[in-house]
């Protein structure tokens, strides 16, 4: 400790870890702590979460639980679902995505409040260490930061479970053993990394998945739903029109039920070292799927294929921690601009784990069953014209095979 602290925002989420978290900042700054846990539908009672703050000495105006649920997937999801983000070309970046709201709300509440640093739970070895102190900094440049993992001499689970014995920190009867692994859940998707998952040679054991059915027990028969789209956001699922977070949800009951959106992958950290995690993306992967539906008749090739260019720049700044960075919004207005006429209904097929797009229709569609039809066109396409087409494209290559033959 080289500075004194007099109070600090602390991201909270009641479990092990940040509970610990909580006394040692309270022993090791001699400073007030204020918590603030994120509800970004993670499926948790969050409750126990005030009580147990409450019961660590925690003034009850200084807990703070905020429901963002609605803001998490207007404001974070559909942006980045506009791009078709994919890290490495299959994560769905849920667990980076979050990280940004969750830094801008505690920077808020530390203004609020008169704090004078902020403090989080992440690892020397992750990601969301560097997610989360790039957003401090970006929105608040002189700000304190207190990363408890890179400071204390607690480093393995077992002193941290004899630290909070010590300091009467209530402990879960099911989080006194050894985890068989660690998880990070929103309502985007679940993520399990560690443990029983360290081996990338092993299978995952069922008993990881918590959002999924195993495909091969799901249904049967195959179940169609539409999703409707206007300017790139989905506005309603089967006609019904729904929020932002509601329509998520129910595309994430739809997943469960048919066991869509599990993901085993070796990723490479921004901190340098690979990891393998386990993802489940239920809703989040059918609605990747249908937005990539409606573009296919709305977006122009060019535009199309530039954004596919721009993708996985947008999708790294994400990962890496950069929502916040004038490349990512610089991006993200073309993104947008791109979006002006992506609406329409899309129709999914979810079957065993798969989600197909098996119609699509738009007000603004681009597709032009008389241009590209096999039977007579009526003159709407001379293909005559092709020929010319063709020998321009291949000018340089006859020039080039005259030369070289």
């Amino acid at each position: 400790m080289s500075e004194k602290i007099d109070r600090v925002v602390l991201a909270y989420s009641g479990g092990l870890d940040t509970s610990v978290i909580l006394k040692w900042l309270q022993q090791t700054y001699q400073c007030e702590v204020v918590t603030f846990t994120a509800d970004l539908g993670q499926g948790e009672e969050l409750e126990p979460a005030r009580r147990k703050a409450e019961l660590m000495g925690v003034k009850p105006e200084h807990i703070f639980i905020d429901d963002l649920r609605e803001e998490f997937v207007k404001d974070y999801v559909f942006p980045m679902m506009r791009a078709n983000a994919h890290y490495e070309g299959l994560y769905l970046l849920g667990t980076s995505i979050a990280r940004p709201l969750i830094a801008k709300r505690q920077i808020e509440i530390a203004k609020q409040v008169g704090a004078d640093a902020v403090s989080h739970g992440a690892t020397g070895k992750g990601n969301d260490q560097v997610r989360f102190e790039i957003g401090y900094y970006a929105l608040q440049p002189d700000i304190k930061v207190i990363a408890p993992w890179r400071e204390w001499d607690l480093t393995s689970r077992t002193k941290l479970i004899e630290f909070a014995e010590q300091h009467q920190i209530p402990i879960p009867r099911d989080k006194r053993g050894e985890a068989p692994f660690s998880t990070d859940a929103n309502m985007l998707h679940t993520s399990s990394e560690g443990k029983v998952l360290e081996d990338p040679w092993e299978e995952t054991p069922d008993f990881v998945y918590s959002r999924t059915v195993n495909p091969e027990d799901a249904p049967d028969a195959p179940e169609y739903i539409t999703v409707d789209f206007e300017k790139g956001d989905g506005v309603a699922i089967n006609g019904v029109g729904m929020s932002p977070a509601t329509l998520l949800e129910t595309l994430n009951d739809y997943g469960r039920k048919h066991g869509i959106g599990r993901l085993d992958l070796v990723e490479n950290r921004f901190v340098g070292m690979k990891s393998r995690g386990m993802y489940e993306t239920p809703g989040g992967t059918i609605y990747a799927m249908a937005h990539r539906g409606i573009e296919q008749i709305t977006l122009d090739r060019g535009a199309a294929h530039l954004k596919d260019e721009l993708m996985p720049k947008y999708a790294e700044l994400i990962y890496n921690g950069f929502w916040f960075a004038p490349e990512r919004e610089m991006l993200q207005a073309a993104i947008d601009y791109s979006q002006e006429k992506v609406t329409g209904t899309v129709r999914l097929k979810l079957y065993k784990g798969s989600v197909n797009v098996v119609g699509r229709k738009s007000p603004y569609s681009l597709y032009s069953e008389k241009v590209v039809t096999f039977e007579d066109d009526a003159g709407a396409y001379d293909q005559r014209d092709a020929a010319g087409f063709i020998k321009l494209n291949a000018l340089r290559l006859r020039l080039l095979g005259r030369r070289d033959r």
